[in-house]
């Protein structure tokens, strides 16, 4: 069952930057880009560098540990290990992001 959690405010999200959040226990990476929100697992599966904390380029953000590169749209990485990405929804001024139990 997939249920849509309230996540952040948008107003509150900086384009083109991470912001760490914790949702119904999942520590997640949020990332603004115009009127768009991804979510991405908050720990890079590496070296758990937080994404959040990544410069973010284009449709990329970089771990700030160790450089390797994840979609954000769909959490793949170029380096072969992937971290997991979460839809959203932009209602407002709210964000929420749709999680599995």
């Amino acid at each position: 069952m997939t249920s849509l959690i309230p996540a952040a405010k948008l107003s509150a999200l900086s384009p083109g930057q991470g912001t760490a959040v914790e949702v119904a226990g999942y520590r997640l990476a949020l990332f603004r880009q115009g009127d768009r929100v991804y979510a991405l697992d908050e720990a890079c599966p590496h070296a758990e560098g937080p994404l959040s904390q990544g410069e973010v380029e284009g449709a990329t953000v970089y771990c700030p540990w160790h450089g390797w590169a994840f979609d954000l749209a769909s959490g793949r990485c170029r380096q072969g290990a992937h971290v997991r990405s979460y839809p959203t929804e932009v209602r407002g001024d709210d964000v929420y992001v749709a999680l599995t139990s």
